[in-house]
C-alpha cells in the first residue's frame, strides 16, 4: 500500500491533467466546451487528494473533504449548465483514468492489494459522486422553485391586467352603446319623416338609411365583441336543459328565412335523421345554428342553403350547413375562424354587413357546448359546416 501512496502522489498531475482532456475531447459533455481551465477544474484536485489519504497506511478517508469538495462540485455544475448526465459521466471518465494510470503499478501487488485498491478508489469517487449530485439536485429544484414562483407572480399580474382591460372594455362597450342606440333611434325617427313627406328627397333618404345600416353595423359589432370577451373570460355559464333538436332548428331557419327570401334563395331544412331530445344550452345552440345560417345567405348569391342533422353514435349528434356560394379557398380555411377574417369574392356581403367575428363566435360557442366545428369548401362551389355535439353536456351543472 506504501507504493500505490506513492504513486499516487507522484502521478496526481499526471491523472488530472489526463482527466482534463477526456473531458474537453468527450462529445457527451457539451457543457464544458469554452469553459476556462479553473472552471473545468473545480473540486476535483480536492477529491484527488482525499484519495490518496485513503491510500496511505493506516488512514481513511477525510469524508468531510470529499463532501465539501463534492458538495461545491455540484454547485458549480449547475451554476455552469452541466446536466445530471455530464456529471454522471465526469466522474465515470475520473474512474478510468486513474485505472488507467495505476494499471502498470496493479500488475506488481497481490490480489489482495490489487482488490483493496478497487474499494477506495470506488468508494471515494461514488461518495463524491453520490455528494456532487445531492448538492446539483439541491441547486436545480431550488433555481426551478424560483422560477415557478416567478413564473406563478407573472401569471398572477397577467390575470390581474386581463381582468383590468376585460372590464375597461366592458365599461366601454357599455359606455359606447348609449350613443351608438340613440343614433340609431333619431336616425329612424328622421328616415319615417322623411318617407312621410309627399315631397321626400331620395338622395336624403339613402344618407339617413346609410347612416342606419351603419349605426346597426356598429352595435353588432360592439354587440359580438362582448360576446367573445364574455366567453373567453369564462364569465358565460351554461343554462342546460332537455330540448328537442328539431324544433331549435326549425327555429333557427325560420329566423334566417325572411333573409333567404330576400336574395331569392331555397333554404331546406331535413331533421328526419335527427335525434330526437338532448341536453344543452339552447340559447347558445340557437346562436351557432342562426350564425352559420346567416353566414351561408350572406355568402350565397344564387342556389340554395340547406340544414340538416343526424345521429352519429350514441353519444354524439352533428349539425350540418351547406350552401351553394362562394366558397372558401383551401388556404383560407383555417384563418376564416380567426377575428375580422372575411371571405373574399364578389357578393356584396364583401361590401358590408358582416363583422368579421361571426365564425370566431361560432367556434368558441361550440367549444363551449364541448363540440368540434368541421368545415369543407371549394371555390366558386360553396361550402359545407359540420358541427358535432354531444348528447350531454358533462362537467357542467344546469
Amino acid at each position: 500500500m506504501i507504493q500505490i501512496d506513492r504513486f499516487f502522489n507522484k502521478n496526481l498531475d499526471r491523472i488530472f491533467e489526463t482527466w482534463k482532456e477526456k473531458v474537453r475531447e468527450d462529445r457527451k459533455i457539451t457543457s464544458s466546451n469554452g469553459l476556462s481551465e479553473p472552471a473545468l477544474e473545480n473540486l476535483i484536485p480536492q477529491v484527488l487528494d482525499a484519495m490518496c489519504v485513503a491510500c496511505s497506511p493506516g488512514k481513511v478517508a477525510n469524508n468531510r473533504q470529499i463532501e465539501i469538495a463534492s458538495l461545491e462540485h455540484g454547485t458549480e455544475r449547475e451554476e455552469q449548465g452541466f446536466d445530471a448526465a455530464e456529471i454522471a459521466r465526469e466522474y465515470h471518465l475520473l474512474r478510468q483514468t486513474i485505472f488507467e494510470i495505476l494499471e502498470e503499478q496493479l500488475v506488481e501487488l497481490t490480489a489482495q492489494e490489487c482488490y483493496q485498491i478497487f474499494v477506495t478508489v470506488d468508494a471515494v469517487i461514488d461518495r463524491a459522486t453520490s455528494q456532487c449530485f445531492t448538492q446539483f439536485v439541491v441547486e436545480r429544484t431550488s433555481k426551478l422553485d424560483g422560477l415557478h414562483q416567478q413564473l406563478m407572480k407573472n401569471n398572477q399580474e397577467l390575470n390581474r391586467l386581463l381582468t383590468l382591460s376585460q372590464d375597461s372594455f366592458f365599461q366601454l362597450a357599455h359606455e359606447f352603446k348609449t350613443p351608438l342606440n340613440s343614433i340609431m333611434a333619431y336616425s329612424q325617427i328622421l328616415l319615417r319623416e322623411q318617407q312621410a313627406k309627399s315631397d321626400s328627397d331620395p338622395i336624403s333618404i339613402e344618407h339617413i338609411s346609410r347612416v342606419l345600416r351603419s349605426s346597426k353595423q356598429l352595435l353588432q359589432l360592439v354587440n359580438n365583441s362582448l360576446e367573445i370577451s364574455r366567453i373567453q373570460s369564462g364569465t358565460k355559464q351554461l343554462q342546460l336543459m332537455e330540448i328537442e333538436v328539431s324544433s331549435v332548428v326549425k327555429a333557427a331557419a325560420e329566423t334566417i328565412q325572411p333573409l333567404a327570401e330576400e336574395k331569392g334563395l331555397t333554404l331546406r331544412v331535413d331533421c328526419d335523421r335527427g335525434p330526437g331530445r338532448i341536453e344543452t344550452d339552447i340559447s347558445r345552440l340557437q346562436q351557432v345554428l342562426i350564425n352559420l345560417l346567416g353566414n351561408g345567405v350572406r355568402y350565397t348569391e344564387t342556389g340554395s342553403v340547406e340544414i340538416s342533422c343526424a345521429t352519429l353514435s350514441d353519444e354524439e349528434w352533428f349539425v350540418k350547413v351547406k350552401d351553394t356560394g362562394i366558397g372558401i379557398a383551401a388556404e383560407n380555411l383555417e384563418a376564416i375562424f380567426q377575428p375580422f377574417a372575411r371571405v373574399q369574392g364578389n357578393t356584396k356581403a364583401d361590401r358590408g354587413g358582416s363583422t368579421g367575428l361571426g365564425l370566431t363566435i361560432v367556434k368558441q360557442l361550440v367549444k363551449l357546448l364541448q363540440g368540434e366545428i368541421r368545415v369543407e369548401s371549394e371555390l366558386g362551389k360553396g361550402s359545407t359546416f359540420t358541427v358535432i355535439f354531444p348528447f350531454k353536456i358533462e362537467g357542467r351543472s344546469a
